[in-house]
C-alpha cells in the first residue's frame, strides 16, 4: 500500500512515571483522581526516530511496577526491527505458561505495541491513521465527565456546551437511586438537545443494576455503561436482554479474546475499547474487526490521541471519549471543534511531550 521502511532497529526503550495534573478531578464510585498516574514510553530506534505512547495505572500504587515491566519487556524489544504485528506477538507469548498475557502484562505490550506503530508511521512520514488504511477526519465525541450531584449539573453541561459537545456522559452510582435520578434529570434539563450516557463503574449488584436500569427506561438515555462487575458477562447478557436502554461495556475487555467471549454471551448492544487494555494498535485493529462481523457499535475510551486514529478505519464506529488524561504533560493536548476530535495531520500519533510538564509531574 505505501513505500513503508523495512530497516528500523530498536535501540532502547525508557519508560517515565508522572502523576499528569487534570483539570478537573475526576471522581468516581472509587473514589476522587485530582492527578492521572501515568507511564510515558519513549522507543528510540538506532535510526534516530522515537515512537512513543503512554499508560494509564488504575492507582498511583502501581506506578513503579508498571514502570518497571514496561522497561524490562522493552528490554527485549532492543536490537528487532520495528514489526509491529511479529513483536506483539513475541511478547504476548512470553506470558503464556503463567495463565497469558492479562494484568499488567497486558498493559505493558499494549503500550509498547502503540509505541511501535508510532514510529513505523513517523519513519513512513504519515499519520498513524494514513499508515493502517483511513485518515484524519472529525469523529464525533462526547464530554466524559465524573460523578456529578444534581446541584452541580447546570454548570457542567454549560461548560460541555461551551466547548461545542454534542453529547455528555457522566458518572452515576451514588448511595441511593433518588440521587441517581436527580443527577440524571438535572443534566437533561440543562442540556435538553444532547446526547446523554451515564456510566456506573461497575458499582452495582446485578439485581440492582436491573432495578435502577429499569427505573431509567423512561429518560431517554442514549446507553447505560457497566453497572455490574466487568467480567461477569453472563450478567451482563441477563441486563441486555431485559433493558430497553442500550448497555455499554468493553473498556475492561483484556485483549480480543475477553471481547469474544463477551460477545458470545450476547453481553451488551454496544461495545467500547481501550487501546490500553485492548492490546494497542495491533489488538484495536482486530477487536474492530470482530464488532464488525457482529454489528455492534464500537466507541474508544480514554486515550484520545491514539483513539481518534484509529478509530478512522472502525467500520462500525459510534462515539470518541473526550477523557484528556494526558493534556497536562503534551506540547499539543488534544482538541474539541463543533464537538468533534480530528487526529494531527503530521507524522505518526502526535505525541510530544512537553518535558517542562513532566519534570514538575515526575514521580
Amino acid at each position: 500500500m505505501f513505500n513503508l521502511p523495512t530497516g528500523l532497529t530498536v535501540r532502547e526503550v525508557q519508560a517515565r512515571a508522572v502523576l499528569a495534573p487534570l483539570k478537573t478531578p475526576l471522581v468516581t464510585p472509587a473514589g476522587s483522581f485530582p492527578k492521572a498516574p501515568l507511564v510515558l514510553i519513549d522507543l528510540h530506534t538506532e535510526e534516530g526516530i522515537t515512537g512513543r505512547a503512554y499508560l494509564m495505572a488504575n492507582s498511583p500504587v502501581a506506578l513503579k511496577a508498571m514502570e518497571t515491566l514496561v522497561l524490562d519487556l522493552g528490554a527485549t524489544l532492543v536490537g528487532q526491527k520495528v514489526v509491529p504485528v511479529e513483536r506483539h506477538e513475541e511478547m504476548r507469548s512470553r506470558f503464556t505458561l503463567i495463565g497469558g498475557s492479562h494484568g499488567l502484562a497486558n498493559t505493558a505490550i499494549s503500550g509498547l505495541d502503540v509505541a511501535l506503530w508510532d514510529a513505523l508511521a513517523i519513519a513512513a512520514n504519515l499519520p498513524l491513521a494514513t499508515l493502517i488504511g483511513g485518515r484524519p477526519q472529525p469523529l464525533k465525541a462526547y464530554n466524559s465527565l465524573g460523578m456529578i450531584r444534581a446541584s452541580g449539573a447546570a454548570e457542567e453541561a454549560e461548560k460541555s456546551l461551551s466547548a461545542g459537545f454534542n453529547a455528555i456522559k457522566f458518572k452515576i452510582g451514588w448511595p441511593t437511586f433518588a440521587e441517581d435520578l436527580a443527577a440524571v434529570r438535572a443534566f437533561r434539563e440543562a442540556a435538553p438537545d444532547v446526547e446523554l450516557m451515564v456510566d456506573y463503574n461497575q458499582s452495582l449488584t446485578t439485581a440492582e443494576a436491573l432495578r435502577r436500569g429499569h427505573a431509567l427506561e423512561s429518560e431517554g438515555l442514549a446507553w447505560i455503561e457497566e453497572p455490574i462487575r466487568c467480567d461477569d458477562f453472563a450478567g451482563f447478557a441477563r441486563i441486555a436482554a431485559e433493558l430497553k436502554t442500550p448497555l455499554q461495556i468493553g473498556e475492561n475487555f483484556s485483549g480480543v479474546f475477553d471481547m469474544e467471549r463477551a460477545l458470545r454471551a450476547d453481553a451488551s448492544d454496544y461495545v467500547m475499547c481501550d487501546v490500553q487494555m485492548i492490546g494497542g494498535v495491533t489488538g484495536w485493529l482486530r477487536a474492530a474487526a470482530l464488532a464488525q462481523v457482529t454489528s455492534k457499535n464500537f466507541s474508544s475510551h480514554c486515550f484520545v490521541e491514539a483513539s481518534a486514529h484509529l478509530l478512522t478505519v472502525t467500520p462500525t464506529r459510534h462515539w470518541l471519549e473526550f477523557l484528556d488524561v494526558a493534556g497536562g504533560i503534551l506540547a499539543e493536548p488534544p482538541k474539541v471543534v463543533n464537538g468533534t476530535v480530528t487526529a494531527p495531520d503530521c507524522p505518526g500519533v502526535g505525541l510530544v511531550w512537553d518535558e517542562a510538564a513532566v519534570a514538575k509531574a515526575r514521580v
